[in-house]
């Protein structure tokens, strides 16, 4: 009796482990997938009129969002980077074949840039955020002026960025491809706070070859508050 007893014990606590390491691999498998999920876009297609018509941003976020994400996933499936977030990958990514690179940065880049706009966006920065732009820049008028500048003189494709360093400044940039500040792969590098997408297909059904026009009418949308909570973080 005692022999059956201690049999269906040591049967049950199989069957319990198992259990718990299934649903531990479940939980894991879903930590991992929320880790890269792709986000919804905040907004309707058409929200951002004043800036971005409704045709490009749906191109844009349903088409070269997409893709990028899809490829990063191609890109580190089965590899240890699964597990880890964007901002671990970018510290190392010089280490990484370049479609790690070039699907990771286009699917951060892309993530940050649509929270970073809103119908309702546009004015100028105010509080802390306002107070630092006039210590790294001078002026909102300067920071505005120097940060077109980087998306204007940005050849062929990239972005440009406004990156919060190691000692708490912000500087402006403008980096290639997908690249961002982040990357281990440049010189300067920060936390990025704000950026704007200079690749043609952001802007050129609308404005053709016309970027100086595009980056002007990104104020007109640009989320202040996204911004400013960005540099708390």
């Amino acid at each position: 009796m005692m022999k059956k007893t201690s049999f269906l014990l040591v049967v049950i606590t199989i069957m319990f482990t198992s259990t718990l390491s299934s649903q531990t691999l479940s939980l894991s498998s879903q930590n991992e997938k929320a880790l890269h999920a792709f986000p919804e876009l905040p907004y309707a297609y058409d929200a951002l009129k004043q800036a971005i018509d409704s045709e490009t941003m749906n191109i844009h976020y349903n088409k070269h969002f997409r893709g990028y994400h899809s490829k990063f996933l191609k890109a580190i499936e089965g590899s240890p980077l699964e597990k880890q977030s964007l901002e671990d990958i970018f510290a190392n990514v010089s280490k990484y074949p370049e479609a790690v690179r070039n699907n990771a940065g286009g699917f951060y880049n892309h993530a940050m840039f649509w929270t970073i706009m809103s119908p309702d966006g546009g004015g100028e920065p105010t509080g802390k955020l306002a107070e630092a732009i006039n210590k790294s820049f001078g002026s909102f008028e300067a920071f505005k002026t120097a940060f077109e500048k980087a998306a204007a003189s940005r050849f062929g494709s990239g972005w440009a960025w406004l990156s919060v360093d190691e000692g708490g400044k912000l500087f402006i940039s403008s980096t290639a491809n997908q690249d961002n500040p982040l990357m281990d792969v440049n010189e300067k590098q920060g936390h990025p706070i704000l950026c704007l997408d200079v690749w043609e297909h952001a802007y050129y059904l609308r404005y053709q070859n016309q970027r100086t026009s595009y980056i002007g009418n990104f104020w007109k949308v640009v989320n202040w508050d996204e911004v400013a909570n960005r540099m708390k973080k």
